[in-house]
């Protein structure tokens, strides 16, 4: 998987929004200067996850953002198909719809098997949790196993 820019910008600014009081709204220019995110960026971000309602604006010199709902009920997922799309396509092809055949055959469960793996991270994360450093138990033991890895291998795991 790789993450543009604007998605991991994207899930900066959300996560900063998750920390906001609630009913507290957030200005543009200090949720960029926060996450050290371009303000202009961060102006077409914010329009994409308004479009997908996962944040709310508010007008007049006293506007900003919000989130739209809990930061709980915000996956990392939410926020990644709202700017990127589909978490793990193969050239937009649906999956069962792939042309392998012979040897490449189980090719298509090696897919299914990484989007589901994606999921469980990316679905089962949400905002606030995130916010809070309080992961899922089974996403903190992923990044373990993978620091575990760096270690072993001289921090060339890629």
């Amino acid at each position: 998987m790789r993450m543009s820019a604007k998605a991991e910008y994207a899930v900066r600014a959300m996560v900063q929004l998750a920390t906001a009081e609630e009913g507290v709204v957030v200005k543009t220019e200090d949720l960029a200067k926060a996450q050290g995110i371009p303000p202009q960026f961060l102006v077409d971000i914010l329009s994409d996850l308004r479009t997908d309602r996962l944040v709310r604006s508010h007008r007049g010199r006293d506007g900003g953002y919000e989130l739209a709902r809990p930061a709980a009920d915000i996956s990392i997922a939410d926020v990644l198909r709202c700017i990127d799309g589909p978490l793990a396509s193969v050239r937009d092809i649906g999956l069962g719809d792939l042309p392998y055949s012979g040897p490449t055959a189980a090719l298509t469960d090696v897919w299914r098997a990484l989007r589901a793996s994606m999921r469980s991270v990316l679905e089962e994360t949400s905002l606030a949790e995130v916010a809070a450093g309080t992961l899922p138990e089974h996403v903190g033991k992923l990044a373990d196993d993978y620091r575990a890895q760096e270690e072993t291998r001289g921090h060339s795991v890629r």
